[in-house]
């Protein structure tokens, strides 16, 4: 959830995390916070919108339990005439949140892991630093465009396609027309802290490499005419050039389908200014296309018993196989 979806007190957005309903809010100290959308009472989810603003209290329509914007319980009919319920024991079950990058991101884990080792640690993976990342000021950006994609394909797919570019020379002519190197298969993410160079005669990050926008302030000397990527398991990929972040965020609702929600951010200079963005962000939604095509292409196979024991990674996919193991390993956890 972008952090300026909920910027006031009160406000609220439930997001879909697996097979859990949840409520991201802001509460009356300007703090974010996060709840299973679940009443305690019967169930109900509480919530029943996907968004509104200037709540007081979150209320259940089935009952009207009522809790506060730090999920206390703070009313319910006849409760008063049980003395055995503790309104503490009752109030709405929180879930882990952290603000970053302008986001507000949650994880319904019981015991959730580490954001430093997990989320961070990706960052470093691949910058070498979180300040590389830091440069970009992303939490200062404003949303541009969104786009909402969805996509009949498993997320794993998404992930895979999206950590190799074996196949960019294959379905992706406009990307590798700005990023010629990516016509060779590698991937931006192989190496730590490597950009993608644009290509000699390439003005911007823009479907006919025409000039973009005015660069972020604080880009680095080194990051200027790259492109930059990070994959942030399970579900966040993180896209940056000089004048703009593309950031996209995967919600699995079955085996076989995939919402994903991209955002394209600017300079808020650029986006009060009601400047032209077509060209900017058609680049990274052909992109986007043609990957979402060929993962719906390849879903049906992965029933097949032709199928069962996977296919073959060459050499430029060999970094797949790391996703492999964190996916084994977080099913064995």
């Amino acid at each position: 959830v972008r952090s300026s979806e909920i910027a006031e007190a009160g406000a609220f957005k439930t997001v879909q995390v697996g097979r859990e309903s949840v409520i991201v809010s802001r509460n009356r100290r300007g703090e974010a916070r996060a709840f299973f959308n679940v009443c305690r009472h019967r169930g109900m989810q509480v919530c029943q919108g996907e968004s509104s603003t200037g709540q007081r209290t979150f209320q259940c329509g089935y009952h009207a339990w009522t809790y506060d914007l730090d999920g206390k319980l703070i009313a319910a009919p006849n409760l008063t005439k049980m003395p055995d319920i503790d309104r503490q024991d009752y109030g709405l079950r929180g879930v882990a949140v952290r603000e970053w990058l302008g986001y507000i991101w949650v994880c319904v884990a019981d015991e959730p892991p580490s954001f430093e080792d997990t989320v961070l640690g990706e960052v470093v993976d691949r910058l070498g630093a979180v300040s590389n990342l830091d440069h970009y000021a992303v939490d200062t950006l404003a949303v541009g465009k969104r786009i909402v994609y969805d996509v009949k394909a498993n997320w794993k797919l998404i992930i895979e396609n999206f950590m190799e570019c074996y196949h960019c020379a294959t379905i992706h002519p406009e990307l590798t027309e700005v990023l010629p190197e990516f016509a060779d298969g590698l991937a931006a993410q192989v190496f730590v802290n490597h950009g993608a160079a644009f290509g000699e005669d390439i003005k911007g990050f823009t479907v006919d490499g025409s000039p973009g926008f005015d660069l972020l302030p604080g880009v680095s000397a080194d990051q200027l005419r790259k492109y930059y990527a990070i994959t942030v398991k399970p579900q966040v990929f993180i896209n940056m050039v000089p004048d703009h972040i593309i950031l996209h965020r995967m919600y699995p609702v079955a085996t076989d389908r995939t919402i994903v929600e991209c955002d394209w951010l600017y300079a808020p200079s650029v986006v009060e200014s009601g400047a032209d963005l077509a060209a900017s962000v058609e680049l990274f939604h052909r992109v986007n296309s043609q990957d979402f095509e060929a993962c719906e292409q390849t879903q049906p196979s992965m029933s097949s018993r032709m199928y069962r024991n996977g296919g073959v990674l060459v050499p430029a996919e060999h970094h797949i196989s790391i996703f492999h193991e964190w996916h084994q390993a977080m099913l064995s956890a």
